[in-house]
């Protein structure tokens, strides 16, 4: 069974329980995503892989982004399809990055605009990964993953569960912590997912404005950069 699945299946019972809340403070924006969204999402995203990238478990896939809630549909759809999420593009059948940046190989731009807009269309080599995923389906079929595939800078399905463990059953995860690769995804995002909680990722924090963030969102944990 995919990380993706295992992350996913006790979820989605309650599919319209808040899942990722993003906050950018410089930006002033706030968007909440359901259970039932962030799945949509990532369903999206790993048929969008498998179609149109052959990815199959264990395929290398580089991940350059920034938390976001567009971020936690690419990586929990890249474990969906068996990838193996890594910060290096060498090799990588796909390496998703921040509008303007670029990166070796076939590069797939993720706009991270805070109400899901696209950039507009693919151009310079460069894939608007928002505005071509969104037409695929919002289910995955695909193949069984063992627990033994590589899933996240060498650390295999069944690893990075192990890894994932130790928090609070239902736990509500206020987040100012980078989603480093492996690290910061383990601890700011993964680990929240797999005690059956939820996150609220706060990017450009102001400190001053974190103490209403708890109380507006509920908080249980945090988990500071």
């Amino acid at each position: 069974m995919s990380l993706t699945e295992i992350l996913l299946r006790p979820l989605r019972s309650s599919s319209a329980k808040p899942l990722v809340t993003h906050y950018d403070d410089a930006a002033g924006t706030r968007v909440e995503l359901s259970v039932a969204t962030v799945a949509n999402w990532a369903a999206k995203t790993a048929n969008w892989l498998v179609e149109e990238h052959d990815v199959e478990p264990g395929t290398p896939v580089a991940v350059q982004l920034p938390p976001h809630w567009q971020t936690a549909g690419v990586l929990l759809g890249a474990w969906w399809a068996g990838a193996h999420v890594t910060a290096d593009p060498t090799g990588a059948a796909v390496t998703f990055v921040a509008p303007g940046a670029s990166a070796p190989g076939v590069v797939a731009a993720v706009s991270l605009d805070p109400m899901g807009r696209d950039l507009g269309g693919s151009r310079d080599g460069v894939v608007d990964f928002v505005g071509e995923a969104r037409l695929f389906g919002d289910d995955y079929f695909g193949s069984p993953v063992d627990g033994s595939t590589p899933a996240l800078a060498g650390l295999t399905v069944d690893e990075v569960l192990a890894r994932a463990q130790g928090l609070d059953q239902g736990v509500r995860a206020l987040s100012t912590a980078d989603w480093t690769i492996p690290d910061g995804v383990l601890r700011a995002f993964l680990a929240p997912l797999a005690a059956g909680g939820s996150v609220v990722q706060v990017t450009g924090a102001d400190p001053a404005r974190l103490d209403d963030r708890r109380r507006a969102e509920h908080t249980t944990l945090d988990v500071l950069g």
